[in-house]
């Protein structure tokens, strides 16, 4: 059974051009082909590949391995660090007699290694050169997949970043988008927005609560300035080698789809910077997207068809994606369909549920040589897993049961100190430590407001100016009278003049006439203005 195995898989895996190894075919639970080697194409590489296999199997081992190769063959890596083992992709690994005895039965020879590593950290929160996007390059597609938005709520979504773009108002973060959010609620901004449909005050109200619920869980440090340059992931070392890129994603569990969502933004802004290349010697770049389940958990169709598309089109710009995973089915089928090379560890059928998903996870390979695949997958060990790539042709290569190598770095967390060195060092860090805040919505429409409130503090000052300078008719009536009777001293006694006279010539009936003309005059204005 053995030589028959060995027979049909080693035709299949000897490629001519440059290929990662990923280990040897393994005949049975305890027999290792050492001579039938298993191996993928580095030019195959932008074909995209799947990672999966249950909790505790050895995916970030294997997630490791192979960014090792691509680092040592010169193409760059992006990984998200989960749990934060990858850190050690920068330390040589520890020698010890498992390791050894793994490579012996392998046919080969390690060597402990180091790899040029850069660290990133979402906003600067953790260990890492601060990774930032700002609001308008997210995106409401993808924000309103984190908030967990309704159709409808997402298309008003949208309205709000389409009424921000025309209206010059810049969104960097989040403080800026609720400003807007508020802005177009008011009675100015229900004027502004009424031509492209208006926004309800009920959902305005519902995505001013999702976003301070967002902030509130530490979301506020991923926006903002300065954003990362896509050619900052895609760098090499001066010795030639890849740099492997590690994000930190701290606090996964708090909120899962925040870390994968913004994992798919990195993606899609890849896609839409870098240029079209066709079929490369190498990738450009590869890209590990781990934990894609929480990526697609409760996602509308449209964003589906927006990963789905991106992922379809990227292979062109010269990147290859690996979704990292627990199992196959947490995959779409029409991104799974588009995964040219599998490495499926372990899974377990302890539940109806895990062997139905055994079943479809049997269903999507090629044709096997293994008379039951799906006992194989049960039975797999740490470190082990079923195989099928593409060849240099891009046929599916035949399905291998693999022991894989272990990696060359260290299996776990590097040092803390260390890596605060290499961050604090990195030619990056002058460029993204320190946030960058400029005018953006929240400052402009805040000018907005200002203004408004200077121009009617004087339009009302000037009216209160007017008021005091005339007064009321019966103000000055009044005043004019009490100066009229007020005693006045006269140096002789005046002429007697008649009664029409002194009435006439009285300062009192002066200042009346005066009076009475200047009210007849203002009441005509006011009747012509009507």
């Amino acid at each position: 059974m053995s030589e028959s195995i060995a027979d049909v898989v080693r035709p299949g895996y000897a490629f001519e051009g440059p290929a990662l190894e990923l280990g040897a075919l393994m005949a049975d639970a305890t027999t290792v082909v050492a001579d039938c080697p298993v191996r993928i194409p580095l030019a195959m590489l932008n074909r995209h590949g799947l990672v999966a296999g249950a909790t505790g199997t050895g995916k970030t081992k294997t997630l490791q391995l192979l960014a090792e190769q691509l680092s040592a063959a010169g193409v760059p890596v992006f990984a998200a660090d989960i749990k934060g083992d990858l850190s050690g992709l920068a330390v040589p690994g520890r020698p010890d007699a498992r390791l050894e005895a793994r490579a012996a039965s392998l046919g080969q020879q390690w060597q402990a290694t180091g790899y040029p590593v850069e660290y990133f950290a979402i906003g600067g929160v953790g260990t890492g050169i601060p990774l930032r996007v700002t609001m308008t390059a997210f995106g409401p597609t993808l924000l309103s997949k984190v908030l967990g938005l309704n159709d409808t709520q997402e298309s008003s979504l949208g309205l709000v970043f389409h009424y921000a773009d025309k209206a010059g108002l810049p969104l960097l973060d989040l403080a800026d988008l609720r400003e807007v959010v508020k802005h177009l609620v008011s009675d100015e901004g229900k004027a502004e927005l009424k031509e492209l449909g208006g926004l309800s005050p009920a959902t305005a109200g519902v995505i001013l609560r999702e976003l301070i619920a967002f902030e509130d869980q530490g979301a506020g440090a991923f926006f903002g300035e300065p954003e990362l340059e896509t050619a900052d992931l895609m760098r090499v070392a001066p010795d030639g080698r890849g740099v492997i890129s590690l994000l930190e994603l701290p606090r996964l569990q708090d909120r899962p789809a925040v870390f994968s969502t913004f994992l798919m933004w990195l993606l899609a802004d890849l896609f839409n910077e870098l240029p079209e290349v066709g079929d490369v010697d190498k990738p450009k770049l590869v890209f590990f997207f781990d934990e894609a389940h929480l990526l697609f958990d409760d996602a509308s169709e449209p964003f589906l068809d927006a990963v789905a598309r991106t992922v379809r089109l990227i292979r062109s710009k010269g990147v290859g994606v690996f979704f990292v995973t627990q199992q196959p089915t947490d995959v779409p089928d029409d991104v799974l369909a588009q995964l040219g090379s599998r490495i499926q560890h372990q899974l377990r059928a302890a539940t109806p549920k895990d062997a139905k998903a055994l079943k479809q996870t049997v269903a999507t390979y090629p044709f096997s040589a293994y008379d039951d695949l799906g006992r194989v997958i049960l039975s797999l060990g740490i470190g082990e897993a079923v195989v099928t790539v593409m060849d240099e042709r891009g046929a599916p290569t035949p399905v291998a049961w693999t022991r894989l190598p272990a990696p060359r770095s260290l299996m776990g967390p590097a040092d803390p100190a260390a890596m605060e060195q290499a961050v604090t060092t990195s030619p990056l860090h002058p460029r993204y430590a320190a946030t960058v805040d400029r005018e953006s919505a929240r400052e402009l429409l805040a000018g907005r407001l200002e203004r408004g409130a200077e121009k009617a503090a004087r339009e009302h000052a000037s009216d209160e100016t007017g008021d005091k300078a005339g007064g009321s008719l019966e103000d000055r009536l009044r005043s004019e009278a009490d100066r009229a009777t007020r005693p006045t001293r006269t140096k002789a006694p005046a002429r007697p003049r008649s009664t029409v006279e002194e009435v006439v010539g009285s300062p009192l009936f002066k200042s009346l006439a005066r009076t009475a003309v200047r009210e007849i005059a203002r009441g005509m204005l006011r009747t012509g203005r009507r």
